[in-house]
């Protein structure tokens, strides 16, 4: 990570457990990722969410393992959305 990236993050409660939440900027988004709540991309350049949960699941092993960057919006909106 560069030295001029701020990092900010933190643990958000949920219905399905505790995720350790990181805000991405703009600046410090390099590489295009698959948003998992819309399927679409989310560009380089663009703010976003990278969230894992704080526990592993017995499937994966480390919880960070399992992170995934979101949209902002569909983040926000996760629990309202039916799993696909």
């Amino acid at each position: 990570m560069r030295d001029d990236i701020q990092v900010h993050e933190n643990v958000e409660s949920w219905p399905d457990g505790d995720w350790v939440v990181r805000r991405i900027t703009g600046s410090a988004s390099t590489k295009p990722y698959r948003c998992p709540g819309c399927d679409q991309l989310i560009r380089p350049a663009t703010p976003h969410i990278v969230a894992w949960p704080t526990e592993s699941s017995t499937f994966t092993g480390a919880g960070i393992d399992e992170r995934r960057h979101w949209h902002t919006g569909c983040w926000n909106a996760r629990a309202r959305r039916r799993r696909r």
